[in-house]
């Protein structure tokens, strides 16, 4: 009989752990900040909804190019990363408050404050397994992935309503504080820990977290699961034509909802499921995260549409899963390049689907091209499903855990 699952008491009682959650939450909230602030800056002063939706997109941007910079979290202390990418964001959002500062040069700022999350997250990606055991790391992803799907959800509408009552400026310098204070959290608030990777080791990059990933089997087919989220991802990417087909304004902010609230419903769900049943099942969620897309080209209207949108955000809460067993199948010495890996391949993935889907939806219905895509990430992420499956059930053996390896809990001294 299958162990319970860990409780999120006993992952808060995790010191370092409440810490960094508190981090990722100013995280998040600086983040959404930032956009709405750069977006309501660029229509101010180019009275342009193009211009402000480019700016928007140009946020997300950078994180394809900083996931290229996780090799960093393998060079110096996890902790030192985090807190020296904080405080440079916290510099560069309060030099954007500066008033009058040309447009360009905001943009390019805020770029930076992009770029620099990639080293960010694979550092607190990278440390998370040593600080929780294999079966609380899994709950605590589960708040890591809940939280920040919440900030989406209540994001926009919390950022509207600060840069409304304090101004860009107001905003920008209160989204440096969040930073700032992370820092503090940080930096006061966990164990040093040193570089994982001695210093006689190639110097981390992109390639060299490819070729890790290249040569372990889990790693692979796992990746390959996480970048299905390229096919499930289309909704959120065509929720305005979605809209427009279906005649009605006010259906957007429940289809933008729909998958983020999903994702936060599945993820309370799934990390109430023991460890090795999530394994098992991990395949079959990917599948269904997509398949459950597939009427949506024959929907009825918006209630149907909205039911199905967000059940596959709760099937893609597997997303806490693979997670977890990737940075677990990681080299725990080269856990940040290989996290900079999935971290760039999952903006790739995701910037790929939503600009074919865009394409694809100048010729034929939004909704059919969901479909579409749907069920194409059906065949993809059974393939992947079928090779996870597989690298798993091989590695099996007599005292070995269901990861093939020893017991990570030794292994990464949780």
């Amino acid at each position: 009989m299958p162990a319970r699952a860990a409780s999120f008491r006993s992952v808060f009682a995790v010191a370092g752990f409440r810490r960094i959650w508190l981090a990722h939450l100013l995280s998040v909230a600086g983040d959404q900040l930032a956009r709405v602030a750069l977006t309501v800056l660029v229509f101010d002063r180019t009275s342009s909804a193009g211009w402000a939706s480019a700016a928007y997109a140009l946020t997300f941007v950078p994180d394809l190019l900083g996931g290229a910079l996780g090799g960093i979290a393998d060079r110096f202390s996890r902790r030192t990363v985090m807190v020296v990418t904080d405080v440079g964001r916290a510099v560069l959002i309060a030099l954007m408050a500066v008033p009058g500062l040309p447009l360009p040069v905001a943009a390019a700022l805020l770029f930076l404050v992009q770029l620099m999350a990639g080293p960010f997250h694979a550092a607190r990606q990278a440390m998370l397994p040593d600080l929780l055991d294999p079966d609380r790391l899994v709950v605590g992803q589960a708040v890591i992935s809940s939280t920040y799907q919440a900030g989406l959800v209540v994001g926009f509408g919390a950022g509207a309503a600060v840069v409304t009552g304090l101004g860009v400026p107001g905003a920008l310098l209160i989204d440096a504080g969040t930073f700032a204070l992370s820092a503090l959290m940080l930096h006061f608030g966990l164990e040093r820990f040193p570089p994982s990777a001695p210093a006689h080791h190639e110097r981390p990059s992109l390639i060299a977290g490819c070729r890790l990933v290249a040569r372990d089997r889990k790693l692979r087919w796992l990746l390959l699961i996480a970048c299905c989220c390229g096919f499930y991802v289309v909704p959120e990417g065509l929720a305005v034509p979605v809209t427009a087909e279906l005649g009605g304004a006010g259906a957007l902010p429940w289809l933008l909802a729909a998958n983020p609230v999903g994702s936060v419903l599945g993820g309370l769900l799934l990390s109430r499921v023991p460890r090795e049943r999530q394994i098992r099942v991990l395949g079959a969620l990917a599948v269904a995260s997509s398949l459950v897309l597939i009427p949506t080209g024959w929907a009825p209207g918006l209630v149907t549409i909205v039911v199905l949108w967000t059940i596959s955000g709760v099937f893609s809460a597997h997303d806490m899963i693979t997670q977890t067993q990737y940075s677990l199948a990681a080299p725990p010495a080269h856990r940040g390049q290989v996290i900079g890996v999935a971290i760039a391949a999952l903006r790739a993935a995701q910037a790929v689907g939503i600009a074919a889907a865009g394409l694809l939806a100048q010729v034929v219905a939004p909704t059919t091209v969901v479909t579409v895509a749907a069920g194409a990430g059906v065949l993809v992420a059974g393939v992947a499903g079928v090779g996870w499956s597989r690298a798993v059930s091989s590695r099996r053996g007599p005292g070995v855990g269901p990861l093939g390896g020893t017991t990570p809990v030794g292994e990464h001294g949780s």
